[in-house]
């Protein structure tokens, strides 16, 4: 067999690691758009569904305000059908019934954000608001390094 072929072999035989960016799940967890976020994927929604009060307060950076009582309307008039959607509410009850009522209006790509914004707080994820602005940083606030060692070391990698 010459080289080219063994070379060829074995290139074959070694399983594909190179990370890809989690697919979008019915129920995704706050590190599941986190990576998302740092592959740089521009093609995805954020939408938060609690009171507008709520919203000016402290949301994820990126987030659109679309309140409960507003949500299918505003999402039919500015949102692709096909768009990947992730969602959170104040609580996992509303989290689970504006996701709901997507999918109802037709919209097929949409996830429910487990934990909401407290988790993606949790995990040092970027938020915007009146209250945010006004709170001094924490301690690693401008520590990439270790904002991404921590990312990394509580999520679970997706390897293809």
């Amino acid at each position: 067999m010459a080289i080219d072929d063994l070379i060829k072999n074995a290139k074959e035989a070694l399983p594909n690691v190179t990370p890809t960016p989690p697919d979008l799940k019915t129920q995704s967890s706050v590190h599941d758009l986190k990576s998302r976020l740092e592959w740089g994927e521009p093609a995805l929604t954020i939408l938060d569904v609690r009171p507008r009060e709520l919203f000016n307060d402290s949301h994820i950076m990126g987030a659109m305000d679309f309140p409960l009582n507003e949500l299918v309307a505003l999402a039919k008039n500015s949102l692709e059908s096909g768009r990947d959607i992730y969602i959170y509410g104040a609580n996992e009850q509303e989290t689970s019934q504006a996701a709901a009522l997507l999918r109802e209006a037709g919209f097929r790509a949409v996830a429910e954000l487990k934990g909401g914004l407290a988790e993606w707080k949790a995990i040092g994820g970027s938020t915007e608001g009146a209250v945010d602005g006004s709170q001094e940083p924490g301690e690693h606030a401008y520590n990439v390094v270790s904002q991404v060692k921590h990312h990394k070391d509580t999520q679970k990698l997706n390897f293809k």
